[in-house]
Parts: C-alpha cells; structure tokens; sequence
C-alpha cells in the first residue's frame, strides 16, 4: 500500500474582523509570496530613490539652463543698448564729418579767393591818386597832342574854364618863369607827377604844399585862347597824357 506524501504549503493568514458585526474576512498570503515582499520593497524604494534623484538632477539642469537663458537675454539686451548707442555716436559723427567738410570746402573756396584777389593784379587807374582826368572843365582846343619833341598837351582855354587837378595828390611848385606865367606842379601816391603851365589869364585857385583832389580847381580862366601846357610825368620820363586819360576810360 503506497503512501502518498502530501506537502505541506506553509501560508500566513491574515484575519479582518469587522466591528460593525459584518462578516470576518481571511486571507492567506503564501509564505514565498511574503518572503519577496522585502526584496520588491527595497527595489521599489530604490526605484523611487532613482527617479526622485534623476528629478532632482533635471530641476538643477533647468534652474542652470534658464539662468543661462536669462544672462544671454540680459547680454542680449546690453548689446542692442550699445548697438543703438553706436549707431547714434555713429550718426552724430557723419554729422559733425559733413559740417567740418563744409567748413573745409568754405575755407579752401575763401583761400582761393584770396589768393585769386592777391594774384590779380591792381589797376592803378582804379586808384583816386591815379591822374587820369581831363586837366580842364569847360569849352577848349586842342591845339596839340603829345611828341618826342613836344612832351605835352597844349589846349586853348576860355574864359569861365578852369584847369582842374587830374588826380589826388599834393601841389609841391607853385611857381612862374619866363615863358609861363603859371607853373604848378602836383605829386602822385601812385608815381605819378602832373604840371599845368599857363602862359597867361588865370587866376592862381591853390597853395603850396595843398592837398588837392581830382576836379579841384587850380587856376581860374579869366581870358579868351588861354594857353595851357598840361604834362604828364612817371619815373622821371614824360607819358602822353590823352594815353593815361584813355587808361582811365
């Protein structure tokens, strides 16, 4: 006769009494069942200790990564400041570069000129001390023009006339000879020396040592064909005084 050998399944039962006087409930949890229980447990904590680690180490690298993000924003920012800054600085230069180059030009244009005007050479009949006035005012003749062997004009005057300063300057002879009755002799700023001879019938209008102006009066026709010599000197040589007058236009 065999004998059947029965295992015996050890088991921990769990008894839940109920205080309401419903029914008690028993449960039996297997022994294997309850000796894997610590070991899921430590996994499960380990698990969880990984994840909450894991988590922990994502918030850091988020809390790094958005204060990198706010510092580039921040560089960002100073560098649009600057950038707009420069762009002013660098407007307010071509500014300040296009006056100065105005400045330049105005001054370049006024050297010019300047150089231009000394350069340009002065016209001495321009000048007030230049004698280029007729000698006389009033109805005359022209008895002769200018020669080698005649060095002066000779006009014939009438009465009510006068002979008149050609140019401003200073009478320096007031004088008489033996052909003239008259001589007066006048001194040029501009080099220039004008005698006015006058034979006869005239009356003496200046002084000595007087300054005269163009179209002042020097001597009074008080007689008809009045003769005057009138002559023209420049650096000690005599000039054809029709061709100073013509210069004077």
């Amino acid at each position: 006769m065999n004998h059947q050998r029965h295992k015996r399944k050890e088991s921990l039962s769990v008894l839940l009494i109920s205080n309401t006087g419903r029914e008690n409930r028993q449960f039996n949890i297997p022994l294997p069942v309850l000796r894997i229980f610590p070991v899921l447990l430590c996994l499960l904590i380990a698990v969880t200790g990984w994840l909450a680690y894991e988590f922990s180490i994502d918030q850091k690298a988020r809390a790094a990564l958005q204060t990198q993000i706010t510092t580039q924003e921040e560089l960002v920012q100073q560098l649009t400041e600057e950038k707009e800054q420069l762009n002013n600085d660098k407007t307010t230069l071509s500014e300040e570069n296009a006056a100065l180059r105005q400045e330049i030009e105005q001054t370049k244009a006024e050297q010019a000129e300047a150089e231009a005007a000394e350069e340009e050479p002065e016209d001495p009949a321009a000048n007030p001390a230049f004698p280029g006035r007729y000698p006389y005012s009033g109805a005359s003749v022209l008895l002769s023009s200018y020669t080698e062997e005649q060095p002066y004009l000779s006009i014939s005057t009438y009465t009510g006339g006068t002979v008149t300063a050609a140019g401003d300057g200073t009478v320096i002879t007031l004088s008489s000879d033996d052909i003239y009755q008259h001589i007066i002799e006048i001194a040029h700023e501009t080099g220039y020396t004008t005698r006015y001879l006058c034979y006869q019938g005239a009356e003496t209008a200046v002084e000595e040592g007087a300054q005269v102006h163009a179209g002042d009066v020097l001597l009074n026709i008080t007689a008809d064909e009045t003769r005057l010599d009138y002559q023209i000197i420049f650096e000690e040589a005599p000039l054809d005084p029709l061709s100073v007058i013509d210069a004077r236009g």
